[in-house]
């Protein structure tokens, strides 16, 4: 199989996330010129549109979510040249035939990105083998979701897995695609000053707090059978936490880091009784503005959590004893994606007689909205101290947005998409990762479902249900806020 396809293929290509992202991410590898001249794009999906009605589809996308700098109408036309189109039905059979004359000749290899409704996998991976389009040089990326349960996720794995094996499977989750997540591995493996204090010895606990300010945003029936702990919890949460508390890999590849990974996820305490919470949000205010409640988003009663708060504990040499907080949410107060190292108190306060206080050593990691890592250190004021030692603490930043201001910020897809059509996996997710996540989260479903545990209630615009305070405060912890 040659290292990069010469044709892709996109399911669910007039979709949503096709619009917002895959099409957008495609024009910029295109005007980039990353990817292949001749690499030729097809579309699938259920509308009956002709490649010139596909590609007016396509010109529309881009008009409305491409940033004004990269907009170039000559462009535009010469990626929109790339685009072909045919209608499918994936749930039956009799349309794979047409699809594969349409693509005509894979020999330089296909890549294939998966993005349909969970129950249409099977049937799809089954047509695609019937087609001819499922040979040696064909790989596939699968969007999530990827089943509900563990259960459901290993009969999903099972039916790619028979057509698709693993070094030809590529599951995607798009926060490995985001650039400071990458950060975090350059942050820890390519800085003396951090990794031999990366460790239960110097670090008191974690946060990873991942907060919305929106509602359902028209994904009623999807996040309704879903909810807060399986929608980001199940994936994005636990891949950071993955990343933050893994052993240095020996390689910078695909099989050294996931096996890193996976030897945490494995390692994850199931969670005690108490150490979690569930959260609903109400009616309350978001950016000044009035929203409604959940039901009334829903139009409907439902007990789904809207709000997660967990405290986790890896349990290996490195993590003993030392507490992961886990917290996202909608109608938060902010949007944020960030991780808190909260670091030790130093044995001795050589200023304490002098009335010096200290606070501890906090390394904080942006990923969203900004992006910077901020490290939280002691430093004395200015001043000809006759007394009192006056000691504060002051940030030393690293903006990544601006350290590197000459360089274009890339949308996590692109990044994905382009090592899909390369074949490099280091960014995907191993089959093995995400049934260790399902497994941990499993269990948390039971018992929640054993101890009838319901959605506390929490105002629209705030942090969640006090609940998760008390699940820190009690440990004498605060949420970063």
């Amino acid at each position: 199989m040659s290292d990069r396809s010469s044709t892709m293929l996109l399911f669910g290509a007039t979709g949503d996330l096709a619009r917002r992202m895959l099409l957008p991410s495609l024009y910029a590898l295109h005007s980039d010129s990353l990817i292949a001249p001749d690499l030729r794009i097809f579309g699938t999906a259920r509308s009956g549109l002709s490649d010139d009605e596909y590609r007016e589809f396509a010109r529309t996308a881009l008009e409305e979510f491409l940033p004004e700098d990269r907009k170039a109408e000559n462009m535009i036309d010469s990626f929109l040249d790339r685009l072909q189109y045919q209608a499918l039905d994936a749930s039956t059979l009799d349309g794979f035939d047409d699809l594969a004359k349409k693509i005509g000749d894979i020999s330089g290899g296909l890549s294939i990105f998966l993005s349909t409704a969970p129950f249409l996998f099977e049937p799809t991976i089954k047509g695609l083998q019937h087609a001819g389009l499922a040979g040696d040089n064909v790989r596939i990326g699968l969007e999530k979701p990827l089943g509900n349960d563990l259960a459901s996720s290993a009969q999903i794995n099972d039916a790619v897995n028979a057509v698709f094996p693993e070094e030809r499977t590529f599951r995607i989750d798009h926060y490995l695609g985001k650039e400071t997540v990458q950060n975090l591995m350059a942050l820890r493996f390519g800085n003396m000053l951090f990794e031999p204090l990366w460790n239960a010895n110097a670090i008191d606990h974690v946060q990873i707090t991942v907060s919305e300010t929106v509602g359902l945003e028209g994904r009623a029936g999807f996040y309704d059978d879903t909810g807060a702990l399986r929608d980001m919890v199940q994936n994005h949460m636990l891949q950071l936490l993955s990343i933050i508390a893994m052993e240095p890999p020996a390689n910078f590849d695909a099989t050294a880091i996931r096996d890193e990974k996976v030897k945490v996820l494995r390692s994850l305490r199931p969670v005690a009784e108490g150490d979690s919470v569930r959260g609903q949000y109400g009616d309350g205010a978001v950016n000044g503005e009035a929203v409604r409640s959940y039901a009334a988003d829903l139009e409907g009663q439902s007990d789904t959590e809207t709000f997660v708060a967990l405290k986790a504990y890896v349990d290996n040499w490195r993590w003993q004893g030392v507490p992961f907080y886990l917290r996202t949410g909608k109608r938060l107060a902010q949007r944020r994606s960030e991780i808190v190292i909260q670091f030790k108190s130093v044995p001795h306060n050589i200023f304490g007689g002098r009335g010096g206080k200290l606070e501890p050593n906090v390394l904080i990691i942006r990923l969203q909205p900004e992006e910077y890592v901020r490290l939280m250190v002691m430093a004395k004021e200015p001043g000809l101290d006759r007394g009192d030692v006056k000691l504060r603490e002051v940030p030393l930043d690293l903006s990544l947005t601006t350290a590197f201001a000459g360089k274009r910020r890339r949308i996590a897809y692109e990044r994905l998409l382009l090592d899909l059509i390369e074949g490099d996996q280091t960014l995907f997710v191993r089959r093995d990762e995400v049934e260790a996540q399902w497994t941990w989260v499993d269990g948390i479903r039971a018992n929640w479902a054993k101890n009838n545990i319901e959605a506390k209630p929490y105002a629209a615009g705030g942090w969640g249900p006090s609940a998760s305070v008390a699940l820190t405060e009690r440990e004498g912890v605060s949420w970063h806020e």
